[in-house]
């Protein structure tokens, strides 16, 4: 596992080794926080997940008017506490456009929509609904399963209910919901709204589980039935691994990058032609690959 912290996107990655990676879950943390509040959480999911790659993207800093306008890190504007699902959310179609770009950008590396999930607590899991299930994807050599593997809620609802349109063929996508039933900040009745809401516009797996005494967090029990729903949603499968770009079609640029990720820098030290990091990375390649 090598882990990327790209600070020109504020996102945090997880990358399986390589010739491993298999499946995606975007994961989008909650309001004022950042990619850093999950990456503990990210970092277990990814060593007992091996396969998975794991991206925490960190949300655009905006005025939030339920903290009176204080600027933070935020998926869009909140108002207020009395009826989430009426509010314009000022900002979500931004924020959408970024969780989009993520995905475009796997399914580039030959990933297929298929293979990746959508998840999130709090602001992130209404982020993942709101996003997951309006998705228009490219899906040429995807006609019988055009859609994500799975959206994952943790003590989150739907945003923007009243504009909210299901996309075609997203109607099974499967979705579980893990929330507190303590929980005094996204109340539990909510949850309750967001899944007899999301039932009448015709979705069909939708699971919402409730945690006693659980308030507005991520409890361990939580933890372990959201990396089960993962790992059934995208288990271990070689048909659907990406291959790692030939060291020969690489950039001098990216050569010297995957040597320091691969933990060649010492074997490369003095290297001046590209195509001693070649031969470098070709030979590791061949004997790990």
């Amino acid at each position: 596992m090598r882990i990327e912290r790209d600070g020109t996107s504020n996102t945090i990655t997880f990358h399986p080794t390589d010739g491993t990676h298999s499946g995606t879950v975007v994961l989008m943390h909650g309001l004022g926080d950042s990619g850093d509040g999950l990456a503990d959480l990210a970092e277990m999911w990814a060593k007992k997940l091996p396969h998975v790659k794991f991206i925490l993207p960190t949300a655009e800093q905006r005025p939030v008017t339920l903290n009176g306008g204080m600027r933070m890190n935020a998926w869009y504007d909140i108002v207020g506490l009395d009826d989430r699902a009426s509010e314009s959310c000022d900002g979500i179609e931004a924020s959408v456009d970024r969780i989009k770009t993520i995905l475009h950008n796997e399914k580039s590396l030959g990933l297929p929509y298929s293979r990746m999930m959508l998840a999130g607590f709090s602001q992130g899991g209404a982020m993942s609904l709101f996003t997951g299930l309006q998705l228009q994807l490219e899906i040429e050599g995807e006609a019988d399963k055009p859609s994500l593997a799975g959206i994952l809620v943790m003590s989150g609802y739907l945003p923007g209910a009243s504009k909210f349109k299901l996309s075609e063929g997203f109607q099974h996508v499967p979705v579980v919901h893990l929330h507190g039933e303590a929980d005094p900040v996204v109340r539990p009745q909510w949850a309750r709204m967001t899944e007899q809401g999301l039932k009448s516009h015709g979705m069909t797996d939708y699971t919402l589980k409730f945690f006693s005494g659980v308030g507005h967090t991520i409890s361990m029990d939580m933890v372990a039935d959201a990396m089960n729903f993962i790992q059934k949603s995208l288990p271990e499968d070689s048909a659907f691994v990406i291959k790692p770009k030939p060291p020969s079609e690489m950039s001098i640029k990216e050569l010297k990058q995957a040597v320091r990720n691969l933990g060649l820098a010492h074997q490369a030290a003095g290297f001046y032609e590209k195509q001693e990091f070649v031969k470098l990375l070709e030979e590791y390649q061949a004997n790990t690959l």
